[in-house]
C-alpha cells in the first residue's frame, strides 16, 4: 500500500481515498452479494462500506491490510443489514413442486433472491463458480447471518480461522464450531447430487450451444424444440411468482397453457439476447405486446445445463435487473 496515498487520504483527499478503495469494489460487491442474496442491496452495502471506511480511516493503524480492513467493515455492514430480516429465497424454498394447473399471483411481499451479472465478476476473483451459483446462494441463506459470514470467509474466501475470528471478534473455537454447524446445514439444503461440483471459469462451449438452441426455440415459440432441450427432471421457477415446477411434463404443461403459437402474431413475439449470470449461461427475454412496435424487457433467465440439457431454469421477472446486466429496456426488433 502506498504510504503517501494513505497519508493523503487521512488528510481528507477524497481522490486518494478513492484510489485506495475502488480497486476492491468488485470483490466487495461479490462478498456482500453472497451475504445478502441481493444484487441491489450488495451495491448499497459497498457504498456503505466505503462511507464507514472514509469515516474510520483516521483510526486505521495498518496492523492488517487495507483489503482485510475493508472486508471487516463490509461483513459488519452486511450483518447490520441482515439483523431481523427474512432470508432471500427462490420459489422452491417455500413449498413442494406445484401442479401445472394451479396458478398463483406474484408475491411482492417476499424477499426474492436476485441474480448476479457475470460481467461484474472481478477478474482477479479466483474462486470456483459454484460459490456464486443460485443453488449455493439459496442454500446459504438458510444459515444465521454470523454462520453465513463464517462459511463465506473460511470455505469460500479461504481465510484462516484466526483471521476470521479476529474479523468477527470471536474466539477461534467459536468460529470453528460455527463453521461445522454451517457445513451441516448447507449439506441438508443443497439439492441432491450437488455436493461435489466441478469448478469452471465460465460457461462451456456445450452450455452456450444449448443456450443458443433455447433462444431460437423461444423466438419461434417452438414448444417441441423447448421440450427436447429440457432434462426429464428439470426444475423451473419464475420469481416473483411463487410456483415452481419439477419435471419436463409439468414445465411443458405450463408453457402450453401460457403460449399460443397458433395466433398469427405469436411467433416472433419474443426476442432474446444472450448474457451470463451466477457463472451460468443466461438470456434476457423481451416481449412485444399486441399493437406495440417494440419488444419490452420481460425476464432474466438463468440456466443450469447438465449432460446437454437444461436441468434448472430460473426466470427472474424483474425488469429493474436489466440495467445491472447492461441491457436495454426495449428492442426495436
Amino acid at each position: 500500500m502506498d504510504d503517501d496515498v494513505v497519508a493523503a487520504a487521512r488528510a481528507g483527499d477524497e481522490s486518494a481515498f478513492a484510489a485506495l478503495v475502488e480497486r476492491h469494489r468488485g470483490e466487495l460487491r461479490v462478498h456482500c452479494y453472497r451475504m445478502l442474496g441481493s444484487f441491489d442491496e450488495a451495491e448499497d452495502l459497498v457504498q456503505e462500506t466505503f462511507l464507514r471506511a472514509w469515516k474510520g480511516l483516521p483510526d486505521f493503524a495498518g496492523r492488517s491490510s487495507l483489503r482485510t480492513w475493508l472486508y471487516r467493515i463490509a461483513t459488519n455492514a452486511c450483518l447490520d443489514a441482515l439483523d431481523g430480516r427474512a432470508r432471500r429465497v427462490l420459489p422452491q424454498d417455500l413449498a413442494a413442486p406445484f401442479d401445472p394447473n394451479v396458478g398463483l399471483p406474484p408475491r411482492t411481499d417476499i424477499a426474492w433472491l436476485q441474480p448476479f451479472p457475470d460481467q461484474l465478476w472481478p477478474e482477479d476473483e479466483v474462486v470456483a463458480r459454484e460459490t456464486i451459483e443460485l443453488a449455493f446462494l439459496a442454500a446459504i441463506q438458510h444459515l444465521p447471518p454470523r454462520q453465513r459470514a463464517v462459511l463465506i470467509l473460511r470455505d469460500v474466501l479461504g481465510w484462516p480461522a484466526r483471521d476470521t475470528a479476529a474479523l468477527l471478534e470471536h474466539s477461534v473455537a467459536s468460529v470453528n464450531s460455527a463453521l461445522q454447524r454451517a457445513r451441516a446445514t448447507l449439506k441438508e439444503q443443497l439439492p441432491s447430487r450437488r455436493l461435489d461440483w466441478a469448478p469452471s471459469a465460465e460457461p462451456t462451449a456445450a452450455e452456450r450451444a444449448v443456450l443458443r438452441r433455447y433462444m431460437a426455440a423461444l423466438e419461434q415459440a417452438d414448444l417441441t424444440a423447448v421440450a427436447d432441450l429440457l432434462a426429464e427432471d428439470v426444475r423451473a421457477a419464475m420469481p416473483p411468482w411463487p410456483m415452481w415446477y419439477l419435471g419436463r411434463d409439468a414445465v411443458m404443461a405450463t408453457l402450453t397453457a401460457s403460449w399460443n403459437p397458433s395466433r398469427p402474431d405469436y411467433v416472433g413475439r419474443f426476442r432474446v439476447l444472450p448474457t451470463a449470470a451466477n457463472g451460468r449461461p443466461a438470456l434476457a427475454s423481451y416481449v412485444r405486446a399486441p399493437g406495440d412496435t417494440a419488444f419490452r424487457a420481460f425476464a432474466i433467465v438463468v440456466l443450469r445445463v447438465a449432460d446437454g440439457r437444461i436441468a434448472e431454469l430460473t426466470a427472474f421477472h424483474d425488469t429493474s435487473l436489466f440495467a445491472a446486466f447492461d441491457l436495454p429496456a426495449a428492442l426495436d426488433r
